[in-house]
């Protein structure tokens, strides 16, 4: 699996889509952005692939393998929150988080 991100973003420039597919999002707490919260890329297993934190404007990517993922967000006091998402190569998944 293939998996990595800078720190969020929501525009894709420059990526060819037709061989990546995209998780992407915002988190957010009563409807403002959190910065800094931690985003991890969980496999259909469990296991840790891969971690973003959010910009200031509480967004994330990651470019992953096709496929079913959890996102567990982290962020300060605060109880972690898992949210399953779905990738397809060619597609962006978009999420909310709301924690």
């Amino acid at each position: 699996m293939s998996c990595g991100a800078a720190v969020g973003g929501m525009s894709v420039p420059g990526v060819d889509l037709a061989n990546q597919a995209v998780i992407e999002g915002v988190v957010v707490r009563y409807g403002q952005p959190v910065r800094g919260a931690y985003v991890r890329l969980l496999d259909r297993t469990g296991e840790f692939t891969a971690e973003v934190p959010t910009d200031e404007s509480g967004q994330f990517r990651f470019f992953a393998a096709p496929g079913n993922w959890t996102l567990r967000t982290l962020a300060p006091r605060i109880a972690p929150v898992d949210t399953a998402v779905a990738a397809a190569r060619g597609d962006i998944a978009e999420v909310r988080i709301a924690v």
